[in-house]
């Protein structure tokens, strides 16, 4: 019998959801063949099978989140199948408890224990505390200087969550379960927080109701963190893209003979990282109150999914011509709509270009893609009438924005970017086709 655990898909990974079982009990399977689809904090993917057999039993079920490392079904050869495999218990079990009895836990027993942990300061609890939370929320937590061991654990063993640190958040550090206090009047018993918002609809109105997708649920989590995080200012140009147009007309079968399909996007992406070279200030980040100059120009381009949104990375873009680049961004874009990105090519970005004019709109206003400090939105591109030379033209137009992290890139900093994307742009260098 062969355990399928749940893959480490991350170095900063803590836990998985299984979205989709692409095989049932009892189905033959061959080694390296898709056994499940996942969703993590990072990228959604199929899980390849470890070995050859019968998927003799399925311990989660769809939908739940378990950590890495938990068993989640098993396979086996003919013969194997466990009666009761239709009905997996919830949460999966870790591989060392494969096989022992199942005993009950209240929710007392596993909330977060917060007073032992005020009172001690050791190695041994500063571990325990590690253990019940993401690397990712301990950022959160540090970036808002917030003591985990005051937010009460809503996940898995009391795991705290990233729901439940920015809960803790926008509460004001007051625990979701306790009241205010009041020192001006100690004798009189103090309100109840306020309530959340009651339901959108009445009862009876005619309305769908469905649970949020996994990747929603992620991508909100992240944009409202970027929301809390980055005071966004944007700046917005106009660029003439008459010339690229030109260029991405000459080129365009030379490069779909060379097995790469040339978009405007690859023409933005090679001036954008230029600008990055020029201006590095805008491909750093924050970490407390010291800026980090990221040497490495990794690049991010989002991509539109049919039920969300992904940004793949492309790992020192600066090192690429037009060609690369071209094959990099068709190959990532690709890969991300089939699902077949490895972890690690949604990490360690330090720049997004996102490209909302795809679907017509004229400009958009993108949050950051944290812990970058600014994000690159591309609108459409459509013949405009424009004035040059004291006379009436028509041009293909395009409006380009600059969200930008006001913590530490300024205004100015930001229109001497834009300025010098919009200038090579229109004066795109021919020699780099």
């Amino acid at each position: 019998m062969t355990n399928v655990v749940m893959p480490q898909m991350g170095e900063s990974i803590a836990e998985g959801t299984i979205v989709r079982w692409i095989k049932k009990v009892g189905d033959t399977i061959d080694r390296d063949e898709p056994l499940f689809e996942i969703s993590t904090d990072k990228v959604d993917a199929e899980i390849p099978s470890p070995a050859a057999g019968i998927l003799t039993e399925i311990k989660v079920k769809e939908g739940e989140t378990v950590p890495v490392n938990s068993v989640v079904a098993t396979i086996g050869v003919a013969g194997e199948l466990k009666p009761h495999s239709d009905t997996p218990p919830a949460g999966g079990l870790p591989e060392a408890a494969v096989g022992q009895p199942e005993k009950a836990v209240s929710r007392s027993e596993w909330e977060v224990d917060e007073e032992p942990e005020k009172e001690s300061e050791s190695p041994a609890s500063e571990d325990a505390r590690r253990q019940k939370s993401s690397p990712l929320v301990r950022k959160i937590a540090q970036e808002h200087n917030v003591d985990l061991s005051q937010v009460q654990g809503t996940g898995l063993s009391g795991r705290v969550t990233k729901q439940d640190i920015l809960g803790y958040i926008q509460l004001g550090g007051k625990k979701p379960d306790q009241p205010e206090k009041k020192t001006e009047r100690p004798a009189e018993s103090a309100p109840a927080p306020t309530a959340p918002a009651g339901p959108t609809f009445k009862p009876g109105e005619n309305v769908r109701v469905v649970p949020m997708s996994v990747m929603r649920k992620k991508i909100a989590e992240h944009m409202v963190l970027s929301a809390h995080t980055s005071p966004h200012v944007y700046s917005v140009y106009e660029v003439n893209f008459a010339r690229v147009s030109m260029l991405r007309d000459r080129k365009k079968a030379d490069y779909e003979a060379a097995g790469a399909k040339l978009t405007f996007t690859a023409f933005i992406a090679k001036v954008a990282i230029d600008a990055l070279r020029q201006f590095p200030l805008v491909n750093a980040s924050l970490d407390g109150d010291n800026i980090v100059y990221k040497k490495d120009i990794n690049l991010g381009i989002a991509v539109a999914l049919e039920n969300g949104l992904i940004v793949p990375v492309i790992r020192n873009a600066d090192e690429k011509n037009l060609l690369g680049l071209t094959r990099a961004i068709n190959d990532v874009a690709n890969r991300a709509r089939s699902k077949k990105l490895n972890p690690e090519e949604v990490q360690a970005g330090t720049f997004t270009i996102t490209n909302p004019g795809i679907f017509g709109a004229l400009y958009g206003l993108p949050l950051i893609n944290q812990p970058q400090v600014a994000i690159l939105g591309v609108g459409t591109i459509e013949k405009r009438a424009v004035v040059i030379d004291d006379a009436i033209a028509i041009r293909p137009m395009c409006h380009i924005t600059l969200g930008h992290d006001h913590r530490l890139v300024d205004g100015a900093d930001a229109g001497r970017f834009l300025a010098f994307v919009k200038e090579h742009l229109e004066n795109f260098d021919e020699s780099w086709l």
